[in-house]
This record gives C-alpha cells, sequence and structure tokens, in this order.
C-alpha cells in the first residue's frame, strides 16, 4: 500500500478500463478506429473521457470548449454528457482528423451541440471573446508552445467557477527530469509553473494519463 499516485501497469489500466469506465461503445469504436492511425498517440485515454464527462455533469456545464479536437473523442465525451441545450466550441487546425470526429458527432446525434471553428487556436479564441462568449469549462490538448497563450486568452471568458483542464501536464514524466530540455517540455513546465502560483485559480493536478490539471477559476 502506498499514499501515492501509483504508476498503471497494463494490467490494472485494462481493470481500470474495464470496471471504472462506461464507455459508451460510439467511443470505444472511435478510439479502435483512430488507433490504426499514426497519430494515435494523440488521442486522450478512455478514463480521461470519463472524467471529462464527469465535470460537466457535476458543474452542471453548459458552455464547453476545447482546443485541439483531433478525431473527436474528448469531444464526443463531452457532447453526449451535455444537456440538449448545452453547446460545446471545438477549435482545430485540421479538416482531415475533425472530418473523422464530424461522423461520430452525427451518429451520436450530438452534431447540433457541437460548433467546429477551423484554424489557429488563438485565432478562434480572440474571435470568441470578441463575441464576449463565456464557458464553464475548457480541454486544452493542442500545440504545447502555446499553452500559457491559450490560458491567458480562455481564463478571462471562464466563469467564476469554471474550469480549464490541460492535458500531458506530466508530458511521460520529462518535466520532473531537469536534463530534460525542448520545446514542449519547457512550454508544459511554463505552464505548471505558473498555475502552482496564480491566485486567479485553484489547481489540482492529477495523474490521469499523460496528467491533467484542473484550474478553476476562483
Amino acid at each position: 500500500m502506498s499514499n501515492q499516485s501509483i504508476g498503471l501497469t497494463d494490467t490494472i489500466h485494462q481493470y481500470l478500463v474495464k470496471v471504472g469506465v462506461r464507455e459508451h461503445p460510439l467511443l470505444a469504436r472511435l478510439r479502435s478506429e483512430t488507433a490504426s492511425m499514426a497519430e494515435a498517440v494523440m488521442q486522450i485515454a478512455p478514463e480521461e473521457g470519463a472524467l471529462l464527462a464527469m465535470l460537466v455533469r457535476l458543474m452542471d456545464a453548459r458552455r464547453c470548449i476545447e482546443l485541439g479536437t483531433f478525431t473527436g473523442y474528448s469531444s464526443l465525451a463531452v457532447a453526449m454528457a451535455l444537456p440538449a441545450e448545452g453547446r460545446l466550441v471545438c477549435c482545430d487546425a485540421s479538416e482531415e482528423w475533425t472530418a473523422v470526429a464530424r461522423r461520430y458527432w452525427s451518429e451520436a446525434g450530438v452534431a447540433d451541440r457541437i460548433e467546429l471553428r477551423l484554424g489557429p487556436a488563438l485565432e478562434s479564441l480572440r474571435a470568441l471573446a470578441d463575441e464576449r462568449r463565456t464557458f464553464d469549462l475548457a480541454f486544452v490538448d493542442a500545440d504545447k508552445a502555446n499553452y500559457v497563450n491559450y490560458y491567458e486568452e480562455l481564463l478571462p471568458m471562464m466563469r467564476p467557477g469554471g474550469v480549464v483542464a490541460f492535458d500531458n501536464v506530466l508530458w511521460g514524466g520529462e518535466v520532473a527530469d531537469q536534463s530534460v530540455t525542448n520545446a514542449n517540455v519547457d512550454a508544459v513546465r511554463a505552464l505548471n509553473t505558473l498555475l502552482a502560483s496564480d491566485e486567479r485559480v485553484d489547481v489540482s493536478m492529477v495523474p490521469i494519463a499523460d496528467g491533467l490539471t484542473l484550474a478553476r477559476k476562483r
């Protein structure tokens, strides 16, 4: 027994997904389809999708946004957890990858809840700010170089009590190894350092998948 978060073996992870995640058949099929792609590593873990869906329900979220949609696993999990009047804005630069997401949104009957904005995410965020859009929950899984920029753009648009969730904040454990220095690691470290002392938010880094930080706006 230990009071530290454990590293999951393949066996424990399989058990977690089996008994700890009620994965919708469409999500399972999307995960399987994406696994055959060269970029499959970009897909979030099923337990992470389940956590995002739980946050939507716990927060009674109605207005959500994600940066980095890829083939749509996180957006599908969030959209299916939203009430009928809920809305999700998806920002991504790839028409090819999001075409897969669109298929699954349509099949799940949630396409009317999702607004896809193609193009650089910072441009999309600034346009949304100009439109005076506000959000309850944000999920960020886009290019790491802009993580701090995304945070600064998103935070003013979050309602008090709203949550910004950042994926990949452990970056395979490399963030804790000071001998490792590259653009992605440095960018993630910069975000982690900022959030650790930012009095504008409450913070919890969750050791799920590749690390997920939840920043709740005060």
